[in-house]
């Protein structure tokens, strides 16, 4: 078993045990985990707080328990309706007040459940120390919400503090209790009573939201306010969000218009992008092992390749000549045989006919979005692919496997030169993008399959700039001689890259994706099709398929690919 999949295998035998607990909590049978998140039924809950993001130890059993414990008491002791109705709307406000909430909830743990008690605790210091040892701390904002969180917990539910957050908030202690004590002590007798709890909590949040202003990056951030995510821990929360399960339409991100003329997009630097071959990083023994593993994939999947090849060469080839057949008895007359007829006037073999053979004069390549959220399905990802990369060798046609990501989380070395620049405004892509090549179209497939292979390695996938690397796949395709060029991008999601996001206007990476897709489209050159794993990626290219790899990567799966091809693709006239 691979390391990648050892991980996955965990991970869902961590979040079913932890789902059986939070159902018998709650006494909801709808309940489950489903990729880190919190699900009833179909529909994702919000996250209650800050602490509760599934990004943290999601591999620590004793961790996630406790998160699942601390969702199943804001289930059970929080009525939702009346605290959405008093919930402020401002950004900073509102943390402080769902952090308070949950502080509430965690405080009313039934005594007769000692080990929810200890889960608690567990994942509150598994938080506060992976704060402690982020950047975050360092500025004075975080400093403010870290000895808030710590004081207002400790008095709410009564429990010493860790001792590691001690001394370091020591002195933004004994400058915060003297203005927010009496609240603080006001929210220790009411915590059975939310409304009254609530009045206090909301004051309490008045009070200390002014040096916080958490807000979205739509205007120029100041120097340590961009707090809210860095070095991989985020503060960033969406306590309203919710998400549909199975096929989803990706949404659409309003933000400032592009400006008049032409494209608004821009990068910082382009110092850190690379361009390369994974399979180039890894030791032959563990890419050997990813190898093993995908073949055992494809043999369990009874993947038919002759079949998808002999489809595509029907789908993609094309007549072309191929020199002459002599001696025919009908076709056009060979000048070469009209002594014959003198000779012998009964002879008719006097005709020749063009011999045409299909040939695919065609190259196709897949460009794989390798974002964090693709982990999850990459197994089967790199299964469809492998085959028919293959499938296309067979057919005559030419083809490549590509894929994205960045060079680290939360803008790598490009932020951090963003930073040195004292935070210019805007200042667009603002991370390492990196771009793969796993197979080129003239690399034969046996050659390239353990490069193949290291689609598998986990450590790839980060954040997603797909307009970037749209473009740039089609490059590459438009550098090649063949007549048709097909790209087929398979992603799970919108773009996405935190610290360009915050630093930008929103929806900066949306706008340039639909910008680079309509101008490859008008220019007619390549083909894009978009493959959307789980996601219904229609409303960004023109001719896409929902991919619903839970249902299976077999052969219906390769069939729907080649039907789209065959439904939306043009052929060269």
């Amino acid at each position: 078993m691979s390391e990648a999949q050892a991980a996955a295998r965990l991970q869902q035998r961590i979040e079913e045990l932890c789902g059986a607990s939070l159902r018998a909590l709650v006494g909801d049978p709808e309940l489950h985990f489903r990729a880190h998140r919190l699900h009833r039924g179909r529909r994702a809950l919000p996250i209650f707080g800050p602490h509760l993001q599934p990004s943290l130890e999601d591999d620590d059993f004793a961790s996630f328990r406790g998160a699942a414990d601390a969702m199943a008491l804001r289930l059970c002791l929080s009525d939702d309706a009346l605290h959405r109705s008093l919930c402020p709307e401002d950004t900073a406000r509102r943390w402080v007040f769902e952090w308070l909430e949950q502080c509430r909830v965690e405080a009313l743990a039934p005594a007769r459940l000692p080990g929810l008690v200890r889960n608690l605790r567990h994942r509150h210091e598994a938080w506060s120390l992976a704060f402690l040892h982020s950047r975050l701390f360092e500025s004075e904002k975080g400093l403010l919400l870290f000895a808030l969180a710590q004081i207002s917990r400790a008095r709410v539910t009564g429990e010493p503090m860790i001792e590691a957050a001690e001394d370091p908030i020591e002195g933004e202690r004994a400058r915060l209790v003297p203005v927010i004590g009496s609240e603080l002590a006001a929210l220790r007798r009411t915590r059975a009573d939310q409304a009254a709890y609530a009045r206090h909590a909301l004051a309490l949040a008045e009070m200390v939201a002014p040096g916080l202003e958490i807000g979205p990056a739509t205007r120029p951030r100041a120097e340590g306010e961009a707090l809210e995510q860095e070095g991989g821990f985020s503060l960033l929360v969406d306590f309203d969000a919710e998400v549909d399960d199975g096929i989803r339409a990706a949404p659409s991100v309003a933000g400032r218009a592009p400006a008049e003329g032409g494209d608004d997009y821009r990068v910082f630097t382009r110092a850190y992008d690379r361009e390369g071959r994974p399979a180039a990083r890894l030791r032959p023994a563990l890419l050997a092992e990813y190898r093993d593993t995908l073949d055992r994939r494809i043999a369990e999947q009874g993947l038919n390749v002759a079949r998808l090849a002999r489809r595509l060469r029907a789908l993609l080839a094309l007549p072309q000549r191929d020199g002459w057949d002599d001696d025919q008895e009908e076709g056009r007359i060979d000048g070469r045989r009209l002594a014959r007829l003198i000779a012998t006037p009964s002879e008719r073999r006097l005709f020749r006919i063009e011999r045409e053979l299909p040939a695919a004069d065609c190259v196709v390549a897949w460009l794989i979005d390798c974002s964090g959220s693709m982990k999850q399905h990459i197994e089967a990802v790199a299964l469809l692919a492998d085959v028919f990369m293959r499938a296309l060798e067979q057919a005559g046609a030419a083809g490549e496997l590509l894929g994205f990501s960045t060079g680290a989380w939360n803008g790598g070395r490009a932020a951090a030169d963003w930073r040195r620049a004292g935070r210019p405004a805007l200042p667009g892509r603002l991370n390492e993008a990196e771009h793969f090549v796993f197979k080129d179209a003239d690399t034969p497939w046996r050659r390239a399959r353990r490069d193949i292979a290291a689609l598998l390695r986990a450590e790839l996938f980060r954040e997603g700039i797909d307009g970037e690397a749209v473009d740039w796949a089609c490059e590459r395709l438009e550098a090649r001689p063949e007549a048709r060029r097909i790209l087929i991008v398979v992603s799970d999601g919108c773009p996405m890259d935190g610290a360009t996001a915050l630093a930008n206007d929103p929806g900066t990476l949306e706008r340039h994706l639909r910008e680079v897709l309509g101008r490859r489209e008008q220019n007619g050159r390549v083909e894009v099709f978009g493959l959307g794993v789980g996601l219904d990626l229609s409303g960004f290219y023109s001719r896409s398929l929902a991919l619903d790899l839970d249902a299976g990567a077999g052969n219906a799966a390769l069939a729907e690919i080649v039907s789209m091809l065959a439904r939306c693709g043009r052929r060269p006239g």
